[in-house]
């Protein structure tokens, strides 16, 4: 079974929020650079995205917030494959973030797909690349999705007239 992934950095001043402690969307932020990470050591550069045409697409994201984390501290963050496609489209991501004491800090799971950045739509990736990624779980089990994961997920667009905006 392979291990954790973890990618390390420290808080800086830009993280923080009015509270002087992590802000929110810094967790994001540092939850999406983990897995820039995480699949470039798994075999899946920027350089391979922009060769195949592809790019992430987030379609859910959530996080729980259980600890503070203050300017300075080195906060780990775990990158994990949740689920995936058969075909490897789309795909789930589990986070948690921890400081270096080990307190759980935060968790986050993401729903998304790969997108072709010409065609604007969901797009299978290369099998090279589902396979890089896959050996990140070899030996674990992750939940295979479907276009039906898609549509559960718990919230719809819903469009409005424009004209509400004027009132």
């Amino acid at each position: 079974m392979n291990k954790t992934y973890f990618q390390e950095t420290t808080i800086r001043w830009s993280d923080l929020d009015a509270n002087r402690h992590l802000a929110n969307a810094s967790y994001m932020n540092f939850t999406s650079f983990a897995r820039i990470a995480f699949l470039r050591d798994y075999g899946v550069s920027m350089k391979n995205l922009a060769e195949y045409g592809i790019g992430p697409a987030i379609l859910h994201e959530q996080f729980s917030f259980f600890k503070e984390a203050m300017e300075g501290e080195k906060i780990y963050i775990s990158v994990e494959i949740g689920g995936m496609s058969e075909d490897g489209m789309i795909y789930q991501f589990i986070h948690n973030l921890y400081n270096q004491d080990g307190v759980h800090l935060c968790h986050s799971e993401l729903t998304g797909v790969w997108f072709s950045m010409t065609e604007r739509k969901m797009k299978a990736p290369p099998t090279v690349m589902v396979e890089n990624i896959k050996k990140s779980f070899e030996g674990k089990t992750v939940k295979i999705l479907s276009k039906q994961d898609i549509i559960k997920l718990p919230f719809r667009s819903e469009n409005v007239n424009p004209s509400i905006f004027n009132q």
